[in-house]
């Protein structure tokens, strides 16, 4: 019987029955809409982690609530915690740059002399300095048209960003008690999942429902993991070279490192600005050291982390990471790229099932 058929078979024979039941879903939807990006999130987590949860699991002699207990406390102590307090900790930092650049916006600022002095870049960078930082309010006129607000009202509304630490924190709530079921119950609900998934996809299901978990894990393992290491060895290594703002420069790195290339042009600019400020031992130590450190992670650690069926490209990666943010806010940069990667394995798949003469 074909797919399509298939698929109907499993909806109630009766059209009010149909309806109603899309009905009932289309309200469920709309209902739990606030409850999708900690559930997305406990099972990009659950995904990513079931390995290490199974041996727990057997750790525990088959104790699947003193296990998912232990897994959602694990969570807690190697991801949320230090990820928490790393946040709180730049947010601060990240106050003072846009209190500083309302006080340029205030009273302009002149071009440092290092960076006119940098080959070719120093020169054309002149007239947009001398344009948008060296006079009073024009760094104002330039976030205005960057981003359509005014410079006054994004720091009021990184401010408001500290009042929405309840939202959050219910948010993690959330996430936390959706991941104990998904560790809990995940054997049941993935045999459930199976049962619907064959009698709708039927041949399909078989390989599709295999390749999802292993998209997740390699995404997450490939991109997110490694992006948090980079993160914080290179935050380690601004501090050690003196770097202002260390630990938000180290996540901004590690946001950078999700996108190909994004790592070392953070490293190479704290590097110049290192070298401009006077200190150039620090920077060429730190230039040296970032590129050692890239240069093992993407040969030989990502390598051999990343092993599921989907290595993806840098424009899904791209549009993954800024419809995720725009969209789902922070956890969106994790959400984001698995779902492109989702799509790009059911592209495959898809072209998997053509005829090999109708293959391009």
């Amino acid at each position: 019987m074909p797919v399509e058929l298939n698929m109907f078979k499993t909806l109630p024979d009766n059209p009010i029955s149909r309806w109603l039941l899309i009905f009932l879903l289309l309200v469920a939807v709309y209902f739990f809409n606030d409850f999708l990006v900690p559930v997305l999130g406990a099972l990009i987590i659950g995904f990513a982690s079931w390995p290490l949860y199974h041996r727990l699991l057997r750790l525990c002699r088959g104790k699947e609530l003193l296990a998912a207990s232990l897994a959602v406390l694990l969570v807690m102590l190697t991801l949320v915690v230090p990820l928490s307090f790393a946040f709180a900790y730049a947010f601060g930092e990240i106050k003072d740059w846009v209190e500083l650049l309302i006080d340029v916006n205030r009273q302009g600022a002149a071009m440092p002399e290092w960076i006119k002095a940098l080959p070719a870049l120093g020169n054309w960078l002149t007239p947009y300095w001398d344009k948008y930082l060296a006079e009073p309010q024009a760094l104002s006129e330039l976030v205005r048209l960057l981003s359509g607000e005014q410079l006054g009202n994004l720091y009021r509304w990184i401010l408001t960003l500290g009042s929405r630490a309840f939202h959050l924190f219910l948010i993690l709530i959330f996430m936390l008690i959706t991941l104990f079921f998904i560790y809990k119950d995940g054997q049941i609900l993935a045999r459930q999942l199976d049962r619907v998934g064959e009698s709708v996809l039927a041949g399909h299901w078989a390989r599709f429902s295999r390749m999802v978990p292993a998209t997740v894990t390699s995404t997450v393992t490939g991109m997110g993991l490694i992006a948090l290491g980079e993160g914080v060895i290179l935050g380690i290594a601004y501090a050690m070279a003196g770097v202002p703002s260390p630990v938000a420069l180290g996540m901004l790195t590690g946001f950078m490192a999700l996108i190909p290339g994004g790592a070392p042009l953070a490293v190479t600019l704290v590097s110049l600005y290192l070298a401009g400020s006077g200190d150039t031992v620090a920077a060429v130590g730190l230039f040296l050291w970032g590129a050692i450190e890239l240069f093992i992670v993407d040969k030989t650690i990502r390598p051999r982390l990343v092993g599921g069926p989907i290595k993806l490209p840098f424009l899904p990666t791209f549009f993954g990471l800024v419809g995720g943010v725009t969209t789902m806010g922070i956890v969106g940069l994790f959400i984001g790229p698995v779902l492109m990667a989702l799509l790009v394995a059911i592209w495959r798949e898809w072209l998997h099932s053509l005829p090999p003469e109708t293959r391009a």
